[in-house]
């Protein structure tokens, strides 16, 4: 006697040596990316704008920045951002984000949450005030965001997927990332348990190294990263297209995976003893 859940068709079809590899599922469907217009949030709207998705992407206070991807996209690929500006802290901001996706009467497929901030501050100077802006901006206006969009998700037939994004710091111990890889490894542990919370909803989390857009940049540029390479740690430095298509695996609407963690550095945080 089969599960009541065999697919009979399917196992045929796959006996047959015929695989269905969709292409282009996100098209027509609503994604929103919070921090769409960073460094690496960018690549992000861009690689879902040329596969047709609409697209409610976020900022904090770059509005000139924000029209300029705007523009690109609407140029490039026919696609209009709906614009979101503000602090996902703000629960004003995050309802914006729920109408947004809403007013483009679409299935919401997904939401991606890049905002966050180095946090780069000496050991020795840290303080209440400065853990607690780290906490907000890189844990507790994500997760909030998440919650709100997830629960729109969560009672569509479909489902949906939360792409989370963290650091290769908040899944190894680098020197003077307290109050930065600390909320940050919060934010990958809180993955796992939203990911439990839900049975539609998919969460994850893609965790970049040096790449040389977004808040790694400047630390590249000044050649901070250059042991690295010559020491045989990583062959290169991260492009934003490499996070760009790591999220996309994630949004992938039949995605078979939920509560992980992606780290997208080349290899970095398995041989930093190579520099």
């Amino acid at each position: 006697m089969n599960s009541k859940f065999w697919d009979e068709t399917q196992a045929e079809a796959y006996r047959r040596f015929r695989f269905n590899f969709a292409e282009k599922t996100l098209a027509g469907k609503t994604v929103a990316v919070a921090g769409g217009t960073g460094g690496l949030g960018a690549a992000t709207v861009a690689l879902l704008a040329a596969e047709g998705a609409k697209l409610v992407v976020g900022y904090r206070k770059d509005e000139e920045r924000a029209r300029g991807l705007s523009a690109a996209m609407e140029k490039e690929c026919g696609t209009k951002l709906a614009l979101v500006k503000g602090d996902l802290c703000d629960a004003g901001v995050r309802a914006e984000y729920v109408k947004a996706c809403e007013k483009l009467a679409a299935s919401l497929a997904g939401a991606v949450i890049f905002p966050g901030d180095p946090a780069r501050i000496a050991f020795q100077d840290l303080d209440r005030e400065a853990l607690v802006a780290s906490f907000e901006s890189n844990y507790a206006g994500p997760i909030l965001l998440a919650r709100d969009l997830g629960e729109r998700m969560e009672p569509q037939p479909e489902g949906g997927s939360i792409v989370l994004l963290a650091s290769m710091q908040a899944v190894a111990a680098f020197p003077s990332s307290l109050n930065y890889g600390g909320p940050k490894a919060a934010l990958v542990h809180a993955s796992r348990i939203l990911a439990q919370q839900w049975k539609r909803v998919r969460v994850n989390v893609v965790a970049p190294g040096a790449t040389i857009a977004g808040m790694a940049a400047a630390s590249i540029q000044s050649g901070k990263y250059d042991r690295r390479i010559a020491g045989g740690a990583i062959a290169r430095f991260g492009r934003p297209e490499d996070v760009a298509r790591a999220v996309r695996f994630f949004l992938e609407p039949d995605n078979y995976v939920t509560g992980q963690t992606l780290l997208v550095d080349g290899g970095l945080t398995l041989r930093r003893d190579r520099s």
